[in-house]
C-alpha cells in the first residue's frame, strides 16, 4: 500500500520523497506513526532554513561584536547606600506582585545528565550536600516557601523533552509534587525540528519509521507555550510576569523579590541577571548593547581580542556573563504571538546519525548535518527596555555542567553549604569549622527569617540539615 497522496504530494514540492523509501515493508502502527511524524514538519520552513545557507555565521558574529558596547540598561551589585535604598523598595515592589498574584515560575527541565554521567532528566540528579535533595525538590521548595510568605500560590510551568516528559511527570507524581498543589504545575514539552544533511538539505531518517529529529532550542518555549495554551492559563490566572530559570543552577533565588522589583521599577519587558566572568576566556555569554538594544553575544561568536579588551580600571570590559534567568511579561510574549513575531533560528552544524539510502546505519565522526534552534535570549532586543541586573556570582550561580572540576557537583554542594553557614553565622549561630550544614527554604528563605526561627541550639558541631527530615 502506497503512502498517502497528499503526504506524497507535500514530499515532493520540497523534495523530500525519500522520507517513504521504506514505506512498504513498515507495518501499520509504523506507518502511522511516520506519517504523524511528517504531518507535524513544516517543510517549508526547513527548506528555507537550508537554502538561507548563511555566508558565514562567524563573520556575523564578529560583526555583531565589533560593534558591542557594554550593557547600558544595567543595575549593578548595591554598594553606595543609595544603591542599598534603590533595591531595598525594588524588593518591596516584588513582595507586592507575589503577593498580588502576579508571578509565576518556568523551568527549562529538557536535558539529561549525561555529561554527568547519570540516565535521567537532569532535575534528578541529587546534589544537597547533606540531604541528596534533587534540583527539582530544591526548586519546588523554593516556590513553595515563596509562596507561603506571600500569602499566594506560584504556579510552576515546566518545560521538558520527548527524552525527559514521561519521567519527569512520574518523578513528580512519586514525589507528590514536593508539597505543591498539583493544579499549579504544569508540564509541556519543547518542540523539535528535523536534522538536515548538510549537502542538499535531505531530511535525515533516524530509522525507517522515524525522521531525525533534535530539540528547537530553549527559543522554542514561545511556540511550545502558544501550542499549550499555557499563556492564555496564565492571564486567567492574573499572571503578569514570568520568572524563567535553567534546572541545573541549584542556588539560582526563584521568584526573587528584588530582581522582580527592579524589573518593575524600570518598565522593563524582559531582565536579565548576570554575574561577573571569572576570566576572559571562560566559556560564556555576555550581555552587551548593540546599536542601542540590549542582546547576548555567544563566546562562541566573541573574537578572543574583543573578550580580553578592559576599561582603564583594568576591569573586564564585557564582564556580564549570562546565567540564563530573566523575567518576562507575559503581555509581551502574547503581543508576540499575536503579531505572528518569530524568534530567528539558529543553524549549528553536528554529527548526526542516520540511515542511508541503502537502509544502513551510519554514525558519522564529521559534521555531516545542520540543526536549527531558537534561544529565548533573542527576545532581548525586541524589547523596548531590558534591564540587565548584577548578581552575586558566589551566592547565585553554581551550576551542575562537568562531572569534575569547574561547575560540577562538587562545586555546586561546596556553594549550597557555604551559604548555608554563612545564613547561620549571619543568625548568631555557631558553626563548627567542619560541620555541614544545609537549610531549606521550607524553613527559613533568608538570614532575617532565621534570626526569628532559629534553634534554641545556637551551636553546630556536625552535619545537620534544618528542618531535620
Amino acid at each position: 500500500m502506497p503512502a498517502p497522496l497528499e503526504l506524497t504530494k507535500r514530499l515532493a514540492f520540497t523534495r523530500q520523497e525519500h522520507l517513504v523509501r521504506w514505506w512498504d515493508i513498515l507495518s501499520p502502527t509504523q506507518q502511522s506513526q511516520l506519517q504523524h511524524q511528517l504531518e507535524s514538519i513544516d517543510f517549508p520552513l526547513i527548506q528555507r532554513l537550508y537554502q538561507a545557507r548563511e555566508t558565514d555565521a562567524g563573520e556575523a558574529g564578529a560583526d555583531r561584536a565589533s560593534r558591542a558596547t557594554p550593557p547600558s540598561q544595567l543595575v549593578r551589585q548595591p554598594v553606595t547606600p543609595a544603591d542599598r535604598e534603590l533595591w531595598k523598595r525594588a524588593t518591596t515592589w516584588g513582595e507586592q506582585a507575589l503577593a498580588a498574584g502576579q508571578v509565576g515560575a518556568i523551568l527549562v527541565a529538557g536535558g539529561q545528565g549525561t555529561r554527568l554521567g547519570f540516565d535521567h532528566p537532569k532535575g534528578m540528579f541529587p546534589i544537597g550536600p547533606v540531604s541528596n535533595r534533587t534540583l527539582f525538590q530544591i526548586f519546588c521548595e523554593q516556590l513553595l516557601a515563596r509562596g507561603q510568605r506571600a500569602g499566594r500560590t506560584i504556579p510552576y510551568l515546566i518545560m521538558t523533552s520527548d527524552a525527559t516528559h514521561a519521567e519527569t511527570v512520574a518523578f513528580f507524581e512519586e514525589q507528590q509534587f514536593f508539597g505543591m498543589d498539583r493544579g499549579d504545575v504544569y508540564f509541556f514539552r519543547q518542540g523539535k525540528l528535523p536534522a538536515v544533511d548538510i549537502r542538499d538539505g535531505g531530511i535525515l531518517m533516524e530509522s525507517q519509521d522515524s525522521v531525525a529529529l533534535s530539540p528547537d532550542g530553549h527559543g522554542g518555549l514561545l511556540n511550545a507555550l502558544r501550542n499549550e495554551g499555557l499563556l492564555a492559563e496564565m492571564q486567567r490566572r492574573g499572571v503578569e510576569y514570568l520568572y524563567y530559570h535553567q534546572v541545573d543552577n541549584p542556588t539560582a533565588i526563584v521568584c526573587d523579590p528584588a530582581f522582580l522589583g527592579l524589573h518593575l521599577l524600570h518598565n522593563s519587558e524582559m531582565s536579565s541577571k548576570v554575574v561577573a566572568k571569572v576570566s576572559a576566556e571562560e566559556k560564556m555569554g555576555v550581555l552587551v548593547s548593540i546599536d542601542g538594544q540590549t542582546q547576548i553575544i555567544e563566546y562562541s561568536d566573541m573574537p578572543v581580542e574583543r573578550t580580553r579588551e578592559t576599561e582603564a580600571d583594568g576591569q573586564l570590559r564585557f564582564w556580564a556573563g549570562n546565567t540564563a534567568i530573566h523575567v518576562i511579561n507575559r503581555s509581551f510574549l502574547q503581543g508576540m504571538i499575536d503579531r505572528g513575531q518569530e524568534l530567528p533560528y539558529h543553524r549549528a552544524n553536528k554529527p548526526v546519525p542516520y540511515l542511508d539510502s541503502a537502509g544502513e546505519s551510519i554514525t558519522p565522526t564529521d559534521k555531516n548535518a545542520f540543526k536549527f534552534e531558537q534561544f529565548i535570549f533573542d527576545v532581548l532586543p525586541l524589547a523596548t527596555t531590558a534591564l540587565v541586573v548584577e548578581a552575586d556570582r558566589t551566592i547565585e550561580f553554581n551550576p551542575v555542567k562537568n562531572r569534575s572540576g569547574a561547575d560540577s557537583p562538587e562545586t555546586s554542594r561546596a556553594a549550597l553549604l557555604q551559604a548555608a553557614r554563612q545564613m547561620a553565622i549571619d543568625a548568631g549561630v555557631r558553626v563548627a569549622a567542619t560541620a555541614r550544614l544545609e537549610i531549606s527554604p521550607l524553613f527559613v528563605l533568608d538570614a532575617e527569617e532565621l534570626q526569628r526561627k532559629r534553634p534554641t541550639s545556637p551551636e553546630i558541631s556536625g552535619d545537620a540539615v534544618w528542618p531535620a527530615p
